[in-house]
């Protein structure tokens, strides 16, 4: 029996025919020898630890009901020419089934092939179906796929139209293929989708881990907000957290479905995973304190050495001496390096001779980093800075900084310590 066979209830417009699957009534239709219908995969707020959307995906299946996959629909679609009108199907479908899916304020999230917004005849074909449904542009999140436009600034003037129509814009992918950073420029949209490939990288390599907060800072900071598509695991669902996503999307958090998301699970999958993120984080900023507490008194007592009058290079060396601090310097009330960097090791100092057009920072200024900032704003205490990239070996690290006075002068002391992960220290 095929889908379109199951307790037939109502024909459509287009030849949409109702049947009830799984207890859930939904639209499908037949094109050649396929039947397709619509699933939605729910997306999900991390704050409001509920779904806010559903992305509509087509399934189909045969003449004798065995799946077909998505892409082989649209690899045989664009062989023949007609990747636009299955597109306009899948489109028409999925809002058929979106109006009896029972979600009355959450967003439809719609893949749209490029040339289907260009193209007037398949745009005003989108307006009218919503007409006819009576779905408002406002609810509906056009998705634009990660695909070459050859002319990115009609593409760019279509997005705009349909925005002032109140239509919301996703870039679809971004990080893969033709969706990049300019593409952001080109196109304005309201939401970025991180492609699942990013995520999987972050989940199995350090350095990737440590880009991802600082890319959704970034989009953040473009006023786009953030979804994470392709949540699979505990691990990386925890990745999505900790880097500030606004939406989540995977088999994780739910699959694709006929029928809403469950509202009482995902309140609680979320909350659970909530909770554990911040006993982790807990646990991690105790591990970090303790770990830091051996170099801040070091660096305590040299600053107490230094207002009394001894030298930089002889009041550094009980912190220098600890296994990853890399250098004291100190700065005046300008941010300006006085004198040159104290190094104890021999191997630091060879160690920085691939970046010998560095090493001598006397008369540096380093007015805007946040160690000599923070230490003016607040100079009662010793700061320590989140981990950075230290322009001296490109090698991570972190600097404690407190304001000293010598000869009457207000000054900064500073001290870096490399920071590796812990488990390559």
């Amino acid at each position: 029996m095929t889908i379109a066979q199951q307790e037939r209830t109502a024909v459509g417009p287009h030849g949409f025919e109702l049947s009830v699957t799984s207890g859930f009534e939904r639209y499908s239709v037949h094109h050649g020898e396929l039947t397709l219908t619509s699933v939605f995969q729910p997306i999900f707020s991390l704050s409001h630890m509920r779904a806010v959307g559903y992305e509509g995906l087509l399934r189909a299946h045969d003449a004798l009901d065995r799946p077909v996959s998505p892409l082989d629909v649209f690899g045989q679609a664009a062989r023949l020419g007609e990747v636009l009108q299955v597109d306009r199907l899948a489109q028409a479908l999925h809002l058929e089934n979106f109006k009896v899916l029972g979600a009355e304020r959450e967003w439809l999230f719609l893949n749209v092939h490029p040339g289907a917004l260009t193209d007037p005849y398949h745009s005003a074909a989108l307006l009218a179906n919503l007409r006819r449904l009576d779905i408002s542009p406002r609810r509906i999140v056009l998705e634009v796929l990660e695909q070459r436009a050859e002319d990115i600034e009609r593409l760019a003037d279509a997005v705009r139209q349909f925005r002032e129509r109140g239509f919301l814009i996703a870039l679809d992918d971004f990080g893969a293929g033709h969706s990049n950073v300019e593409r952001i420029w080109q196109l304005n949209p309201d939401i970025v989708k991180l492609d699942r490939v990013m995520l999987s990288h972050a989940a199995h390599r350090a350095d990737m881990a440590a880009i991802l907060p600082g890319l959704v800072a970034l989009l953040h900071e473009a006023g786009k907000l953030v979804l994470i598509e392709g949540v699979e695991t505990e691990h990386e669902a925890q990745m999505a957290l900790a880097c500030n996503a606004d939406f989540v999307q995977g088999f994780f958090f739910g699959r694709p479905n006929p029928g809403v998301a469950d509202s009482v699970q995902a309140a609680q999958c979320i909350g659970e995973l909530t909770d554990r993120h911040r006993i982790q984080t807990e646990a991690r900023e105790r591990q970090n304190a303790a770990r830091l507490a051996p170099y801040v008194r070091a660096f305590e007592r040299a600053a107490e050495r230094l207002s009394a009058g001894e030298a930089l290079d002889e009041v550094c060396w009980n912190f220098l001496a600890l296994d990853h601090a890399a250098r004291c310097f100190l700065l005046d009330a300008n941010g300006r390096q006085s004198g040159s960097n104290v190094v104890l090791r021999a191997d630091r100092a060879a160690h920085e001779t691939r970046f010998l057009p560095l090493a001598d920072a006397q008369g540096a200024n380093w007015l805007r980093r946040p160690y000599f900032r923070a230490a003016i704003a607040a100079p009662e205490r010793v700061h320590v800075t989140r981990p950075y990239l230290s322009i001296n070996e490109a090698m991570p690290c972190v600097t404690l900084s407190v304001v000293t006075r010598i000869g009457g002068e207000t000054c900064v002391l500073c001290g870096d310590i490399d920071w590796l992960d812990e488990e390559r220290i």
